[in-house]
Parts: structure tokens; C-alpha cells; sequence
């Protein structure tokens, strides 16, 4: 009950508190928590005139990397914020420390590159006295090893600036940890999605899945189809996505290490697409006649795969991650029921008056276009029991690890976003029940098991917009963070992962991020505005 689940938190805030008091010294850790991490007592002071991030000798990657030098900026801000916000701790200009270097070496040149499937995300941190040293497979390992290096990094109540002695070996549990976002049903400005992707990268999430369109409105403004936003978003001019828009987001997400992964749902929830492409979707009828209304894409005419075709040749060379998602989900079929030709098609075909059948022939059709263009498909789980050659995403309520284990059962990898749906609204301190999701505790092989390749958090658009979309996602999404990277076995117990998250939360909101607070409390940094 609700009652029950205030006083096991009051529970744990007093257990931490006293743990607090015995170790204020002790630094609380890093989330996600690292595979294998140790810390000692052992401290070093760290002083922003004499710190710097450089590149190791060894490192294949040297100055010019796009993707490191403007990361190295990035947390030298984010390590000592009181300094690049120009207030001067008074003890640094009279200390004459000895120079502090974090060296960091990656065996692979992706600095022009983007992320994809297959990007290691490894690395191992080593701190002592005046050097930090971070070794990792690609740029992308790098940039996690920052953003965890970073978190080490705490002031004492003078605003002193301190790292503990640390050894880390780092990977993720999960190749995919996505946050999926809803520009469809409320537009987001750009410049709200480019912080909500920061705030991904403090969490270690690598895909944004941009659910960009729905039935509501059509804001991705299209080279080949101008007619899709002009008349299907809800206002042409200022709530759409143009071009160069779509190229920022993608730009700053690969900076982080983040993959963009695009979403045109069909042949449902496409009322918006009808608005300017005439003849794509499906005239109703009411009593032999047509209604005026209109249902899913029409499967039936040649015109609508030679129109997907166009669109999707146009998006997979605005978007350059390999997989696309096709959507598929809750097609209403009774406007497909009602339409003379639909039904006409059906018998040319052979699929009788089965129209799951009828779906699976359009969804096969754009599969094989997507394919085509050499990407991979993601749809949602209901055309799953039709389809073999996709990727599942697993959405539905109920027993979800059911549906995993048919799915992987079936060979078809699969991402789990079922109990992480977050765009309801709830108390902050149901963050448990979403840290407490265990993705491979179904019966299967170890080989079914490696086809969860990871999971997702969805923040749909009903009751989410600008002003609510921040505190909503966060930190609730960090406890799914946390489950998507970390050793499930290490990080089991809510009790002990409670003050982590206090601690992270805190962080988040130095950082400009506006998380909601788990409990009773205080951070020493309360948020300072926008």
C-alpha cells in the first residue's frame, strides 16, 4: 500500500542518516554503479588552475577528436562548477598545488564517427596521487569513464575540491538503455530535448528514441514531403523540427555517445500523415457510404509503399543510426472492415477476412523497404506474432516477461520497456518499483537470454510537455539507469542503493537538472533556477 511504502522509506532515510553521520567523509559513489569498483579514505586535492585533461602517449585518439576535446571542456566544467561559473574559491589562487593530469588513451579512432549497435562502451579508471588514468576501447568508453570520473569528484564545506584514491573496470550490462520521448502529442523544443540528452549522458543511457510523429500532429519537417508538417503539425512555423534542427540533436547526442534512433509509426496512429499526403489513408464507410472519416494507411494501393519508400530513403539519410523503428502497435481494424476495396484486396490476396493477415502484409512490405536501405527494424511487440525478421520492443502490461521469453524463444532479440513507462504521474518514491526489475528472470538458455539486448524508458506525451517533462523523467529513469548498466547482483537492494540515488539526485541538480526529490532533505546545491 501507499502507507506501507512511505514507512519502509522512512525506514531506509533513517538507516542511511545514521550511515551518513558515521561516514561523512566517505564519498557516496557513482551511479549507475560501476561492475567492479574499490575506494579508499585516501584523498587528493584537486585545484582547477592545476588541473587538465590530456590524451596518454599510447592513445590512438589524440588532440582533435572532436568527440574527447569537447568532452574534456564539458567536465572540466562539470568537476569544478563553482570555478567555471567565475566564483572563485579564494584558496585556489593562493595554493600552489602540484599539477593534477587525467590522462585518457582509447585503442580505436571513432572520433568522426557516430555510435552504433556495436560501440564498446569499456573502460578502467585508475585515480592516485596527481593522475587520474583512463584507459577504454573506443571514445565512446571514454566519455562513460568521464562522466564517472566527474562523480568522484566532491568539496568539502570550504568548497575544496577532492578525488579518493579509485579503481574501477567498467562496462555496461546492456548494449541498449534508451529513453524514448513523445514529440507527437506535445512538441518539445529542441532545446529541451538537447537537456534531457545531458542528463542521459550523466545516466549513461546511449539511445534516444524519438517517437517524433503520431496521430496528433506531424512536426518532422520533411524535404520530400513539405506538405507533411505544413498542414500535420500544430503550427507549420513554430512547432516543427526542421532540417538543421534534426541535424543538432543528432550532432550533440553523438558528443555523449548517444544514438538517435527515429520512429514513423504505421500504419496506425497516422492521422496527422493524412493531413498532407492525400490518398494514404483509409476512407471509412458507415452503412455502404463513405463517412468522411479516416483510418490507418491504406495497404491496399500501390501508391502508399511507393510514398514509404520515398519517405524512408529521405529519413534514413537524415538519420544515421542503423536501426529504424516501424512502430506497428494498436491498429484499430474496423475502418479496414468497413472499405469495399480493402475487403476486395483481402479476397485478391488470399487473406480472407483475417486482417492481422492484412497487417503483416503491409508491415512485411516496409520492412522490406527499410531493408532495402540497409536498416535494421525495431517494431512494437503486437506484430511480433506475425513477423520473424525485426526487432521486438516489448510494451504491454501484465506478464511481460512472458512476452520476452516467447520473443527470445522465437531467436528475435528483443528491448523491454513495459514496467518502465514513466509518463504517468506518480510519487517520486515509487522509484523502487522500477529499480527493482529484474529483465532476465524468465526460463530460457543463456543463448535466448543474450537476445535481451536491453531496455528502454517511454515518456509518452499526453500530460508531458516542457514544464513537466524533466522532474517526471528524473530520477525515477535513473533507477532504470542503474538496472540497465550495473551488475544486477550488486545492485538488488533498495536500501542500499537509497542514498546513492539521494546523492545522484543532488548532483543532477547542481547540473542544472530539475529531478524531483526522493524524500525528506536537503541538497547542499539547491537548484538555482533555469
Amino acid at each position: 500500500t501507499k502507507r506501507d511504502s512511505v514507512t519502509n522509506l522512512r525506514r531506509s532515510y533513517v538507516r542511511w542518516t545514521v550511515q551518513r553521520i558515521k561516514k561523512e567523509k566517505n564519498v557516496l559513489g557513482v551511479w549507475p554503479l560501476p561492475q567492479d569498483f574499490t575506494s579508499s579514505m585516501e584523498q587528493y586535492p584537486l585545484n582547477p588552475h592545476t588541473f587538465h585533461f590530456g590524451y596518454g602517449k599510447q592513445s590512438v585518439a589524440q588532440r582533435g577528436c572532436s568527440v574527447l576535446d569537447s568532452a574534456f571542456k564539458r567536465y572540466f566544467s562539470l568537476v569544478f562548477p563553482d570555478y567555471s561559473s567565475g566564483r572563485l574559491h579564494n584558496e585556489w589562487t593562493q595554493i600552489k598545488d602540484k599539477p593534477f593530469t587525467a590522462e585518457i588513451s582509447v585503442d580505436h579512432d571513432h572520433c568522426d564517427d557516430y555510435p552504433n549497435e556495436e560501440s564498446s562502451e569499456r573502460y578502467n579508471l585508475s585515480v592516485s596521487e596527481r593522475k587520474a588514468v583512463l584507459n577504454a576501447e573506443t571514445v565512446w568508453g571514454a566519455v562513460r569513464g568521464l562522466e564517472t570520473f566527474s562523480q568522484l569528484v566532491y568539496q568539502d564545506d570550504s568548497g575544496s575540491y577532492f578525488v579518493n584514491k579509485t579503481e574501477i573496470v567498467d562496462f555496461p550490462r546492456f548494449q541498449f538503455r534508451g529513453i524514448l520521448l513523445d514529440t507527437s502529442r506535445h512538441f518539445l523544443p529542441v532545446q529541451t530535448i538537447l537537456k534531457t540528452l545531458d542528463a542521459m549522458a550523466y545516466n549513461k543511457f546511449n539511445v534516444f528514441h524519438w517517437h517524433i510523429v503520431d496521430d496528433p500532429s506531424f512536426p518532422y519537417q520533411s524535404c520530400t514531403f513539405p506538405n507533411l508538417s505544413s498542414k500535420g503539425a500544430f503550427h507549420p512555423m513554430t512547432h516543427i523540427y526542421t532540417q538543421s534542427d534534426v541535424r543538432r540533436v543528432i550532432s550533440y547526442a553523438r558528443l555523449r555517445g548517444i544514438r538517435v534512433l527515429p520512429e514513423f509509426d504505421s500504419p496506425g496512429h497516422t492521422s496527422s500523415w493524412g493531413k498532407g499526403q492525400s490518398n494514404l489513408l483509409t476512407p471509412c464507410y458507415r452503412s455502404g457510404i463513405p463517412s468522411g472519416t479516416f483510418g490507418p494507411v491504406n495497404p491496399a494501393l500501390p501508391s502508399t509503399y511507393q510514398f514509404m519508400a520515398r519517405l524512408f530513403q529521405e529519413v534514413s539519410s537524415v538519420f544515421p543510426d542503423s536501426f529504424i523503428h516501424l512502430g506497428g502497435d494498436e491498429v484499430d481494424f474496423s475502418c479496414w472492415r468497413s472499405n469495399p476495396d480493402i475487403r476486395t484486396f483481402m479476397q485478391k490476396m488470399g487473406f480472407g477476412v483475417d486482417f492481422a493477415k492484412l497487417q503483416a502484409f503491409y508491415m512485411e512490405s516496409i520492412v522490406n523497404i527499410t531493408s532495402a536501405l540497409k536498416k535494421t527494424s525495431i517494431v512494437w511487440q503486437d506484430v511480433f506474432d506475425y513477423h520473424k525478421r525485426v526487432m521486438v520492443e516489448v510494451w504491454r502490461a501484465g506478464c511481460y516477461l512472458c512476452e520476452v521469453r516467447k520473443v527470445a524463444k522465437a531467436g528475435l532479440r528483443v528491448i523491454l520497456a513495459s514496467p518502465w513507462y514513466l509518463d504517468q504521474p506518480g510519487p517520486t518514491h515509487d522509484w523502487a518499483r522500477y529499480y527493482t526489475v529484474w529483465p532476465l528472470a524468465f526460463k530460457g538458455t543463456d543463448k535466448q537470454k543474450k537476445l535481451v539486448i536491453g531496455g528502454e524508458v517511454c515518456m509518452w506525451g499526453e500530460y508531458v510537455d516542457a514544464t513537466n517533462l524533466t522532474p517526471r523523467l528524473w530520477p525515477r529513469a535513473s533507477a532504470a539507469a542503474e538496472r540497465l548498466w550495473s551488475d544486477e547482483r550488486r545492485t538488488s537492494n533498495v536500501d542500499q542503493a537509497f542514498p546513492r540515488l539521494q546523492d545522484f539526485r543532488c548532483k543532477l541538480v547542481r547540473r542544472g537538472i530539475q529531478a524531483e526529490p526522493l524524500y525528506i532533505g536537503h541538497c547542499k546545491h539547491e537548484f538555482q533556477g533555469v
